[in-house]
C-alpha cells in the first residue's frame, strides 16, 4: 500500500523528517501528562498517605477524556490543509496529471495525517501504566478505548480531508472542520438533551425507553460513548433494545460517513467530473 503510492510515501518522509513532527509530539505529551500529574496531585494533597481505588478510574477518565479533546484540535489540524494548501500552492493541478487517480491522492494524504496521529496516542501509553499501578481499570476497557480512538480519528480525518477537498482556502477548510467535530462533541449531546425536553409531556409519566432520534445523537457522541465504554452507563434514561449495541452504532456511523466522505472528496477532485474540467484547463 505504501510503496504503491508515491504521495503517502511523499507524506510521511515530510512529515517524520521535518522537526515539526518531534514538537508537536513533545507538546501533545507535555500537556497530556501535565494535566494528569496535575489532576494527581490535587486529588491526594490533603491525604497523601492514603489511596481510594476509585481515584484511579477518575485519572483513567481524566486521561482519555483529555485525550479525545486534543485529538479533536489535532486531527483537523493536520488534514484540513492537505488538499487545499495543494491547491494553493499552485500544485494540486500537476498532482492530478499523474497516474494516481483522486480517491489515491484523498486517501494516501490521510493515511500519512492518520500515522502521525495514531503515534501520538501509542507515545501516551506509558501514561496509562499510572493507572495500571493502582488497579481499577481493566484491560478490556483500555483497549475499548484505544479502539474508540481508532474509529474517531477515522472520521474526523475524512471531515478534515472533506473539507480541504471542498473549501479553496485552508483557513476556511479548519474553521469549518473544527466547528462540524464541535457539533459532534457537543452539538449532538445538547440536540439531544433539547429534543428529550421537547418530547417530554409534564403531564405523562416518563417513558421508560429514550425516543429514538435522542439516542441516535446520544450514540454518536464520542464523549458520552466513551464514558459509556468506561462503565457509566446511558444518560437521562434506559436505552431501547436495537439491533446493534451503542458502540455497534458509534462504528456503523463513523467508519460508514467517513468511508462515504472519502468517496466524495474523491470525486470532487476528479479533473473529469462536470464543473471541474473548465477549472482544470483554463
Amino acid at each position: 500500500m505504501i510503496q504503491s503510492n508515491p504521495v503517502l510515501v511523499k507524506e510521511l518522509r515530510q512529515r517524520f523528517r521535518s522537526l515539526k513532527g518531534p514538537l508537536i509530539l513533545l507538546l501533545y505529551l507535555l500537556v497530556i501528562g501535565g494535566f494528569i500529574l496535575g489532576f494527581i496531585y490535587l486529588n491526594w494533597r490533603y491525604q497523601p498517605m492514603t489511596f481510594d481505588p476509585d481515584r484511579s478510574r477518575d485519572i483513567f477518565m481524566t486521561l482519555s477524556v483529555a485525550q479525545l479533546i486534543l485529538l479533536g484540535f489535532v486531527i483537523p489540524g493536520l488534514t484540513a490543509g492537505t488538499i487545499s494548501g495543494e491547491r494553493e500552492r499552485q500544485t494540486l493541478n500537476v498532482l492530478l496529471t499523474t497516474e494516481l487517480s483522486p480517491t489515491a491522492i484523498v486517501i494516501g494524504k490521510m493515511l500519512s495525517s492518520c500515522s502521525f496521529t495514531l503515534l501520538l496516542i501509542m507515545a501516551t501509553a506509558p501514561l496509562y501504566s499510572l493507572v495500571f499501578m493502582f488497579g481499577g481499570v481493566s484491560p478490556t476497557q483500555l483497549l475499548g478505548v484505544f479502539g474508540f480512538y481508532l474509529v474517531t480519528m477515522f472520521l474526523f480525518a475524512a471531515v478534515g480531508m472533506a473539507c480541504s477537498s471542498f473549501f479553496k482556502r485552508t483557513g476556511i477548510s479548519t474553521v469549518t472542520a473544527y466547528g462540524i467535530i464541535a457539533f459532534l462533541g457537543a452539538g449532538t449531546a445538547f440536540l439531544a438533551a433539547f429534543i428529550h425536553e421537547f418530547l417530554r409531556k409534564p403531564e405523562l409519566p416518563p417513558p421508560d425507553t429514550a425516543p429514538f432520534i435522542v439516542q441516535f445523537l446520544f450514540d454518536i457522541n464520542p464523549v458520552i460513548v466513551l464514558m459509556r465504554i468506561m462503565n457509566e452507563g446511558a444518560p437521562l434514561m434506559d436505552e431501547a433494545e436495537w439491533f446493534l449495541p451503542y458502540w455497534g452504532v458509534y462504528i456503523a456511523f463513523y467508519v460508514g460517513s467517513g468511508i462515504l466522505l472519502l468517496i466524495w472528496s474523491g470525486r470532487r477532485l476528479n479533473p473529469l467530473r462536470k464543473g471541474n474540467q473548465n477549472k482544470l484547463f483554463r
